[in-house]
């Protein structure tokens, strides 16, 4: 293809023009935000929360980016694997993953280092600007309008190509521009959350040095409430810094309060309780809250024009306390790879790659509902046999604390580097019936 177009500089959106670099002879990735990386905008207020990238976000990352991983450690980033990645359920450890590796820094940080690289590729181009619309030809999107940085009262102006990305994020105008062009709005299935939470800094010194990354949720043990050990998660990051998040449902949310902050610390599991007794506050605690999980059902459109996609956020966002956001960006790049590798023609209709990319959004959707339905005011919608998948993933947590083959099919599933139907065959659940009668 001679051109394509990338709606959204973020993280999605650069690792979507990587893919396309491959395939067009230009790409040109449209951002009203930060061309240098600190994005500043109302489309990514919750930038500076803590992500993660889970294992397969990582391998993902390396993969259309090799040797990433060693420019940002250079650079003050971590990598964590065994015993330096800290995963607790109910307050109480998990066995460590000796093959499992997380990469530990800012998403800042992150997405300056995939932004570099991506300006460093021949054949794209940033535009400082925000989309307005499709261009729309017959049956096919054939180019974008947009306002330019500065400007955007004044004119626009436009940008013919062959496909176009919408990476806009939460915040996508894409089902109002398809309804304006006549074409059928794809449905949002939703499930509210009422999800607050809350990231600080602390300076990082000599404490805890075999600790890469520590993360706690409550469990089936304490009815998934945090009644003896909060939620939260830390990471070593650049710079000599811990960053901590802390998170909350309904009336249980976070403030910015650091007094509250730092209380809540206490109450965590051991790393996080050791930053709070020797580390030193840096800035402010930053909140941020996420009142529903949402994704847009593409598939079942009736009609979608030909020469456009979606990614990221604009497809599926779910529950950041999974750390799955950046992951399910990498995932679906490489379902676009591969919709491209296929000799899809890009004028035509993609459902070979919304198919392709649905194998993971999905996947990330059933893992976040699920475990999104086991706080008390979240109402559904509810699958179907939901009493029965609640009571086998219940014991197969438990399990997983006390089991490392157990433990090793739970966290492939975690790091998506396993669908979650693997934990139901048949020997996941005859061992984990043993070890839960053997306790």
């Amino acid at each position: 293809m001679q051109r394509a177009v990338v709606l959204g500089g973020s993280y999605a959106g650069l690792l979507a023009a990587r893919v396309l670099s491959d395939y067009a002879e230009e790409v040109v990735i449209v951002e009203p935000d930060g061309l240098d990386g600190e994005a500043t905008g109302p489309g990514a207020p919750h930038r500076h929360q803590l992500h993660a990238l889970l294992a397969m976000g990582h391998a993902q990352l390396e993969r259309w980016f090799p040797g990433i991983t060693r420019e940002m450690t250079a650079g003050g980033a971590l990598v964590g694997s065994g015993r330096a990645v800290r995963f607790y359920v109910d307050g109480r450890p998990r066995p460590p993953l000796d093959d499992v590796e997380m990469l530990s820094a800012t998403r800042p940080f992150i997405e300056r280092s995939v932004r570099r690289r991506t300006r460093d590729l021949s054949n794209v181009r940033f535009l400082a600007g925000r989309g307005r619309g499709l261009l729309v030809r017959g049956d096919r999107v054939c180019g974008v309008r947009y306002a330019p940085a500065g400007h955007e009262h004044e004119h626009e102006t436009t940008v013919a190509a062959d496909l176009v990305v919408d990476a806009m994020g939460r915040s996508s105008r894409l089902s109002r521009w398809l309804d304006q062009e006549g074409w059928p709005v794809p449905p949002v299935e939703r499930m509210r959350i009422d999800l607050g939470y809350a990231t600080a800094t602390f300076h990082r010194g000599g404490e805890l040095p075999e600790t890469v990354i520590a993360h706690s949720t409550p469990g089936p043990d304490s009815g998934y409430q945090p009644a003896h050990c909060e939620p939260g998660a830390l990471a070593a990051v650049e710079n000599s810094r811990w960053t901590v998040v802390l998170a909350g449902y309904a009336g249980h949310r976070p403030t910015r309060d650091p007094r509250e902050f730092i209380a809540r610390m206490r109450r965590c599991v051991a790393p996080l309780r050791e930053v709070a007794e020797h580390c030193a506050l840096q800035g402010d605690v930053s909140t941020f809250a996420f009142r529903e999980s949402r994704r847009r059902l593409f598939r079942a459109t009736s009609r979608f024009p030909g020469g456009l996609v979606a990614a990221g956020d604009s497809m599926a966002s779910v529950n950041p306390v999974y750390g799955q956001g950046l992951t399910l960006a990498a995932l679906q790049a490489g379902a676009l790879a591969g919709y491209l590798r296929s000799g899809a023609a890009p004028h035509a209709p993609a459902w070979d790659y919304f198919r392709r990319a649905d194998v993971f959004t999905n996947a990330g959707w059933k893992l976040s509902t699920t475990a999104d339905l086991a706080q008390p005011h979240v109402t559904g919608p509810y699958p179907r046999g939901y009493p029965l998948i609640r009571w086998v993933g219940d014991k197969i947590t438990q399990a997983s604390v006390r089991d490392p083959e157990i433990n090793r099919a739970y966290l492939d599933v975690v790091h998506m580097r396993r669908h979650p139907r693997t934990l139901t065959r048949a020997h996941v659940l005859l061992r984990t019936a043993r070890v839960l009668l053997d306790r």
